[in-house]
């Protein structure tokens, strides 16, 4: 079909009436909810019927959300005009869409014949799947009847063998727009779980090839055609990726208000239609509405909903691509002609691809630790656990005891680290209802949002994630059992108030008592919850050459062992938070602080600091050194210098990542590790050259600095500064917390300067569009009021 849009420029008597529609459509029928829908459906079908001529062998079709009737408040109109061969059509065709576009509305067009509408549908599987929406507007019913029937009858036909592309163009799309559980800011329609996809589940359930639109299925689509709905009424135009800035407004409009912890999340899994929580209720118009006018709605209890809705969505594809899979290849069947059974682990065999409990199991007493078991054998074989066999599991198996038998706790294990069948399997049980089963702590977890931007994942599939990463790294650790569930809790403190990591280690080891661990392990799993994020802080906010570093974090951690799952830990917790959340340079930082470490818990002795570059020490000054991302300068002693060195190093586009600067033998040497700030690097002559001329004084290099870094300011939160009295050898820390700007670190270094103070060391760490900046200062700064006007002068640079 041809999509397009027109201005009004023919001033054609129609003209009225269009915006009659358009006040009708948008305005008093621009509801929320399914009354709504069919209203705005009802009045785009009155319209559209005065628009065409009555003559015999031409019909008005509508397919898409027309055809559905399920019209968003300012969605497009997809019309066929059907034919028979009639002379003078393209004329009957300019008659309908003309005025459509006069109103103002997208239009997606095409004028066939039936035969020419098949022949397309054999053609593209798309085409197929919208021709299954086809419905009468106006005109020859009999025609119509012809093209909806036959289009049917030839989509049950061929369905099975259609899907594979069906399948690769939905994999494409899934690629391109990411999955909608997992998002902050996903498209409602073309993300995986999204509205798209319940189309395809509308397809396989017409060709007959499984029950895809369950209850939970039918439920979770009406939820999500309320949330687009709702933004677009908020939005005042077509947009279906639900933005930040508009959560809370959407929230307000579908009567999403705070709700108290989990509540949003009352079975969300398709066990059945009578466990799906309901919409608000309709007001009189069909719109969903907050309760008070102007009511602030709850962005976050809209962000779970749609993830609870979207995995529903994906799980039943899924299963009906899988039963589409098995229709099309025929069952496996043994010599007796019976489907053949194979035995995966006790009490679990697969029967035709996924997998069943055996008929003893079904027949015994069931085992507490059975859920558990079938989700680690369908982990580990990477096979689908069948939905009747979920089902079952989740009306019949009994409640674990606590503390857990040893074959439950072993099972948990076993699933934590298979690898790459963990997030399947874990997903499948998370949707029937047995992960809270297991951990009733899950409720609280699921679909929670991370709204910092590096996060890529929603919490609970997050801390999945983490484990299923941790696995990569058993082979490093004593205790790679402790690993893998060190890692599904670590952030089981986050949506709390609080530090996460304090607040998280008791429930930790509350999990960790009830799972059966004896209690010095049950204190170590609390140990890694609450020291998670040790080794990354202090590796890119510390100065590791410092004794009194290394002293403070072997003194937390305590022994080789702890030092290793933290490591690991760390590695894990990056991986599955996203690419923005680790890098090569702060891997090498966080290595080198388990080296030193791991050398004072080993001998007692703190390592000696590294010493200063030869090359800076010989040679006339200054002397300029650029390798990769290490830049070295060496001056005659002055103040300033590590001034001068970031504001050049900021004139060029290069964040600093760490600094150093110390005094040998009458030389000031400033050595940096620098990254591109854009991803490009600059060029190494020109920042030579430059950095030679500033040190040497050059004012019009100076002017430049400034002039970009000043105009480089960033606004924000207000700045903050805290001080640590004890944190280094020979220097009081200063720590900036501020908003991210190029130029920052120069102008900070500046101010310091000015105010007399001298840096020792700087470690830059850039969470998302904050930084926290730490300035070693040499000397004790014990007065209050110099403190206070130090504090000042920083500030005032940000």
């Amino acid at each position: 079909m041809t999509s397009s849009t027109r201005k009004n420029t023919s001033g054609r008597a129609g003209d009225g009436a269009a915006v009659f529609l358009v006040d009708e459509v948008v305005g008093g029928n621009g509801g929320v909810g399914e009354p709504a829908r069919a209203a705005r459906a009802d009045a785009y079908d009155r319209w559209l019927r005065g628009l065409l001529p009555r003559r015999p062998g031409v019909a008005l079709i509508a397919v898409g959300g027309l055809g559905r009737r399920q019209c968003a408040p300012h969605g497009d109109l997809d019309l066929v005009l059907l034919h028979a061969g009639v002379p003078g059509v393209d004329e009957l065709a300019a008659s309908v869409w003309y005025p459509v576009w006069d109103a103002g509305l997208r239009l997606d067009h095409s004028v066939r014949t039936v035969a020419e509408a098949l022949s397309v549908a054999q053609d593209d599987v798309k085409v197929a799947l919208g021709l299954l929406d086809a419905r009468l507007v106006a005109g020859d019913a009999a025609l119509a009847d012809t093209l909806v029937r036959t289009a049917a009858d030839h989509w049950r036909r061929t369905a099975v063998r259609q899907l594979p592309a069906l399948r690769e163009i939905t994999a494409a799309r899934w690629a391109a727009h990411g999955e909608l559980a997992f998002l902050l800011e996903g498209d409602l329609k073309e993300a995986a779980g999204g509205l798209r996809d319940v189309g395809i589940l509308r397809a396989i359930a017409t060709a007959g090839i499984t029950d895809a639109l369950r209850p939970a299925v039918r439920a979770a689509h009406l939820r999500l055609l309320d949330t687009r709905d709702a933004l677009h009424r908020q939005v005042g135009r077509r947009v279906d990726r639900l933005v930040a800035q508009e959560r809370d407004g959407v929230a307000a409009l579908l009567g999403l208000r705070h709700l108290p912890p989990g509540a949003a999340d009352v079975a969300q899994h398709p066990a059945g239609a009578g466990d799906v929580p309901q919409p608000p209720p309709a007001a009189a118009d069909g719109s969903r509405r907050a309760a008070t006018p102007g009511t602030v709605g709850d962005g976050d209890a809209l962000l779970r909903r749609v993830a609870g809705d979207a995995r529903t969505v994906s799980h039943a594809l899924d299963d009906a691509f899988r039963a589409a899979d098995r229709l099309r290849s025929g069952r496996r069947r043994g010599a007796d002609g019976r489907p053949l059974r194979r035995p995966v682990a006790r009490d679990v065999v697969e029967h035709d691809g996924e997998l069943v409990l055996a008929r003893t199991a079904i027949g015994a007493r069931p085992d507490p630790s059975l859920s558990l078991r079938v989700a680690a054998a369908a982990a580990v074989t990477r096979l689908p656990i069948a939905r009747a066999t979920c089902e079952w599991l989740a009306a019949y198996c009994p409640p674990l005891s606590a503390p857990w038998p040893a074959e439950a706790r072993a099972a948990l294990i076993t699933l934590l680290g298979a690898g790459p069948g963990l997030v399947p399997a874990w997903e499948t049980c998370d949707r029937y209802g047995l992960i809270e089963g297991w951990l009733p702590e899950w409720t609280r977890l699921r679909s929670l949002p991370q709204h910092n931007p590096v996060h890529r994942f929603t919490l609970d599939r997050h801390l999945v994630q983490t484990a299923y990463e941790a696995g990569r790294h058993t082979r490093d650790v004593d205790r790679p059992d402790l690993l893998l569930l060190g890692a599904l809790l670590h952030d089981v403190g986050k949506g709390l108030p609080g530090d996460h990591s304090t607040v998280g280690a008791p429930l930790a080891e509350a999990v960790a008592a009830r799972i059966g661990l004896p209690a010095p392990e049950v204190a170590l799993i609390g140990t890694l919850v609450r020291l998670h994020l040790l080794l990354p802080d202090v590796a890119t906010r510390r100065d590791l050459a410092d004794p009194v570093t290394i002293a403070g974090v072997a003194e937390r951690v305590g022994d080789p062992t702890t030092l290793d799952l933290l490591h690991a830990l760390v590695r894990a917790d990056a991986a599955a938070t996203g690419p923005a959340a680790w890098s090569d340079w702060k891997g090498r930082l966080v290595a080198e602080l388990v080296t030193r470490v791991r050398t004072a818990l080993d001998t007692g002795v703190l390592p000696d600091p590294p010493a200063p570059d030869p090359a800076l020490l010989a040679g006339p000054l200054p002397v300029v050194h650029l390798t990769g991302e290490r830049v070295a300068v060496a001056a005659a002693d002055r103040r300033g210098l590590l001034a001068t060195v970031a504001g050049c190093l900021a004139l060029h586009r290069l964040e600093v990542l760490s600094a150093d600067a110390s005094t040998v033998d009458g030389r000031a040497l400033v050595e940096c590790r620098v990254q591109p700030r854009y991803g490009l690097a600059p060029d190494p002559i020109a920042l030579g050259a430059d950095l030679r001329r500033a040190v040497n004084g050059d004012v019009s290099v100076t002017q430049r600095l400034r002039g970009r870094a000043l105009a480089a300011r960033s606004g924000g939160a207000a700045p903050r500064v805290v001080w640590h009295r004890e944190a280094a050898t020979d220097a009081v820390l200063l720590e900036l917390r501020a908003a991210d700007a190029a130029g920052l670190l120069y102008r900070v270094a500046c101010a310091l300067d000015e105010a007399g103070a001298q840096v020792r060391a700087a470690r830059i760490s850039t969470l998302g569009g904050d930084v926290v900046d730490a300035f070693y200062l040499v000397g004790g700064w014990p007065d209050d009021a110099t403190r206070a006007r130090l504090e000042a002068a920083v500030l005032a640079a940000v």
